[in-house]
């Protein structure tokens, strides 16, 4: 019988990964409040992760950037505004028209910074935008359970960062070339295994831990945009973009 995850088909092998994962980061003290089991895991180093990652020359030049909500992000995505970069956030679980939220470092105050960061206050300090009044996007940060360093990725089963790259792709604000970063703690990165692939899966191009820097320089194409025939039917009921896209498709 086949799992299901905010709509999203699971994997079974993917899971056992995740879980095994999850239950490391729990058992060795490196998992933060709330937990990690069923999330994109916080963990112990996050912000000097998120500080390595900053001082990247990929993440320097960017201007705009595009970043998971989760928590071990967070402090990437402050000192992104702090740096004045352009962030976008995806609205949790797509779940929004508008799924985006827009956060112009023009528009807060210094002092605001910090809790903008957050999902709350992004809510309250951004703004709600679709994909054709977004900017080009120049990096992807993406949250992850587990990676490997040939670049492959698992999230936690939504399939959210994999609909996300793929919407810009749909919208021309990504291409093939647009880097993807990613922070982890160092037991998540599994460098003997080689997980499930299906071409709707992005691939990092940089792991950052707190101690270390990984260039993937990784074999795996990007995804070219949404792959409606693995999609499912709960997907496009739960999703109205996605709906958008392919009504678009449809007459267009």
């Amino acid at each position: 019988m086949s799992r299901y995850h905010f709509g999203a088909k699971v994997d079974p092998q993917k899971q056992k990964i995740r879980e095994r994962v999850w239950n490391m980061m729990e058992r060795q003290g490196i998992a933060r409040f709330p937990g990690a089991f069923g999330r994109i895991p916080n963990f112990v180093g996050a912000e000097d992760a998120a500080r390595k990652a900053s001082q990247m020359e990929v993440f320097r030049k960017a201007k705009v950037i595009k970043s998971n909500p989760d928590s071990p992000q967070r402090k990437l995505r402050e000192i992104a505004l702090s740096m004045g970069k352009l962030v976008y956030m995806a609205v949790p679980r797509l779940r929004e028209r508008k799924c985006f939220v827009e956060l112009n470092p023009v528009e807060i105050p210094q002092n605001l910074v910090h809790e903008a960061s957050t999902i709350k206050g992004a809510f309250k300090y951004g703004k709600l935008v679709s994909p054709n009044e977004m900017r080009r996007v120049d990096l992807i940060i993406a949250g992850s359970v587990a990676v490997n360093l040939q670049g492959q990725r698992i999230g936690k089963g939504g399939g959210f960062s994999d609909l996300e790259f793929a919407i810009g792709r749909e919208f021309g604000l990504i291409d093939e070339d647009t880097p993807v970063l990613t922070t982890v703690h160092e037991i998540q990165i599994l460098d003997s295994e080689v997980f499930p692939w299906k071409p709707h899966d992005i691939p990092v191009d940089f792991i950052v831990t707190p101690s270390r820097v990984v260039e993937t320089r990784t074999e795996y194409p990007k995804p070219e945009g949404i792959y409606w025939e693995l999609l499912t039917k709960q997907q496009l009921e739960l999703i109205p973009i996605l709906r958008d896209l392919k009504e678009a498709r449809r007459y267009g």
